[in-house]
């Protein structure tokens, strides 16, 4: 969560964030890890963007196709390096006999939750600046303050989830699985709108 706000404060000053941690060694677990939750952030991050622009006033067709077209390939991006985050924390377990199979499995895999805790350090930074607006009109602010206090909620639960299938999953007692995206649209085999559009086999 610190580092999702971070990020979140860092990329909207346009500023570069480091990639260095304290006490931790360039190729240490921690940064490895840490490094890929905050490339899965940067889609997430690029992804609520480029959605604004879809819905900018006076956008004409081509430019929201455009968008669009933009939206598709970062959301593929977004679920991918969800997958990789769980890839790697399975990496990590299988080196220490883990997860069990006999225990009862989580619907949920962190590499999901993550996703969703970073959307809600989205929602949270930019409702923030909506509490704080200068030029709101009136009743804005307490409206997105009260919003603010249900993101924060939420965001704190979902995180107590997260620790706490880590923390069963080490103890044995909880398992969870890489569920697939298996995102069919960006696939030109999978996708009627695209293959029906193909060319017939032999013609220019």
């Amino acid at each position: 969560m610190a580092l999702h706000d971070q990020r979140t404060r860092d990329w909207h000053r346009a500023e570069a964030p480091g990639e260095e941690l304290s006490g931790a060694s360039a190729t240490s677990p921690e940064v490895e890890w840490l490094a890929a939750v905050a490339r899965q952030h940067r889609a997430n991050f690029d992804l609520w963007h480029i959605e604004d622009e879809a819905r900018a006033p006076g956008a004409t067709d081509r430019e929201v196709a455009d968008v669009k077209r933009r939206i598709d390939r970062t959301n593929q991006l977004r679920n991918d390096l969800a997958e990789a985050l769980d890839r790697l924390l399975m990496e990590w377990l299988a080196g220490r006999g883990l997860p069990r199979p006999a225990a009862p499995l989580h619907s949920e895999s962190p590499g999901l939750m993550i996703d969703r805790l970073s959307i809600l350090a989205l929602k949270i930074y930019h409702t923030r600046e909506e509490a704080t607006r200068a030029d709101a009109p009136e009743g804005h602010a307490e409206r997105n303050c009260q919003r603010l206090a249900v993101l924060e909620e939420q965001r704190a639960d979902l995180a107590g989830c997260l620790d706490a299938l880590w923390r069963e999953t080490l103890a044995g007692v909880r398992r969870f699985k890489i569920y697939r995206q298996l995102k069919m649209y960006n696939d030109p085999a999978l996708n009627p709108a695209i293959y029906g559009k193909a060319s017939p086999e032999g013609e220019a």
